[in-house]
């Protein structure tokens, strides 16, 4: 029986909790020094992959002092709980118009504790900003959010995840990827999970399909290995990009799907083929994780794919 992977304590749309042991078996077919992650979101490939060293970049900066505060120990698992507690029961109490004090407060004066309050009590735990940063979710509407078991579940979630990086050489910046590649070096591994061209595309900051350009242009020329995680396609359309930018010896692409339960409509919330591309060669897999059976080399040619959007399995 597989252990399930440890899940952070904030929640990303498009968050790779179901690709860490994907991910886990083609990163560890190569050594590396240094694990390098532009768009560390969430952290849940690090903190399940636990690299001894690990720089880790992302555009927002509120996730980034989130896991500066709980690797200084500013924000500890009981200093959450007591606020969560505290501020949970004033939520329960005074109805959304509290959520939306505590949003206003947080956008005048940032705060991990107060993004992590909002992040867990948003509609639907979309993280979205608008183009002055502000964040702009709406309420859950569930006044009684932070019941003493969820509260739990949070600074249990908080407290592995400072366990983790208390004993890991780790450092978080917060930088735009352009500028997180330019300091990858021999011997690092990078792990690029950026916004998806045409979802998330507020995220934090917009994402075009320039970035997505950009991007691909980077990757290639790192000076070391890489995975890129993107998506493949939905039951309506596929990522043009991924065949734009990826056809070639160099790179192999793997493919797996699974469901997204995290998006602000329903749109976003259809089975999602996801795309694994490496420039890693010779991969082969030794596990017997199941999940890895739905993995497989994508294996139509590269002009057939752009115009008809594949069925899902198991539509007919």
């Amino acid at each position: 029986m597989s252990t399930p992977p440890l899940v952070p304590p904030i929640k990303c749309q498009g968050i790779k909790t179901k690709l860490v042991e994907e991910i886990r078996a083609l990163a560890a077919q190569q050594d590396y020094e240094r694990w390098v992650e532009p768009f560390c979101g969430s952290c849940v490939v690090p903190l399940n992959l636990q690299p001894q060293r690990a720089l880790l970049f992302d555009s927002n900066i509120h996730i980034i002092r989130l896991y500066q505060d709980i690797q200084a120990g500013r924000l500890t698992a009981p200093m959450a709980k007591a606020f969560l507690t505290e501020e949970g029961e004033k939520l329960r109490t005074r109805g959304e118009d509290y959520f939306y004090e505590v949003r206003q407060r947080f956008n005048d004066g940032p705060s991990s504790l107060d993004f992590l309050f909002l992040n867990r009590s948003c509609f639907n735990g979309v993280m979205r900003f608008n183009r002055s940063g502000k964040f702009n979710v709406p309420f859950c509407r569930k006044p009684d959010r932070f019941a003493v078991q969820y509260v739990s579940k949070i600074t249990n979630q908080l407290r592995r995840i400072g366990e983790v990086i208390a004993n890991k050489d780790w450092t978080f910046e917060a930088a735009d990827f352009r500028a997180a590649l330019a300091k990858v070096k021999p011997g690092d591994f990078v792990y690029a999970d950026p916004p998806y061209a045409g979802r998330h595309v507020d995220y934090f900051n917009s994402w075009s399909e320039k970035d997505e350009n950009d991007l691909a242009e980077r990757l290639k020329q790192v000076p070391c290995k890489f995975i890129l995680s993107t998506w493949h396609s939905n039951e309506f359309r596929t990522n043009l990009l991924l065949e734009q930018n990826w056809t070639g010896p160099r790179f192999q692409l793997f493919t797996r799907q699974h469901f997204y339960h995290v998006g602000s409509t329903e749109d976003l919330r259809h089975p999602m083929t996801e795309a694994l591309v490496t420039n890693l060669s010779g991969v082969r897999y030794t596990t017997t994780q199941p999940a890895l059976e739905q993995m497989a080399f994508f294996e139509k040619p590269a002009d057939d794919y752009g115009a008809t959007a594949p069925k899902a399995p198991g539509k007919s």
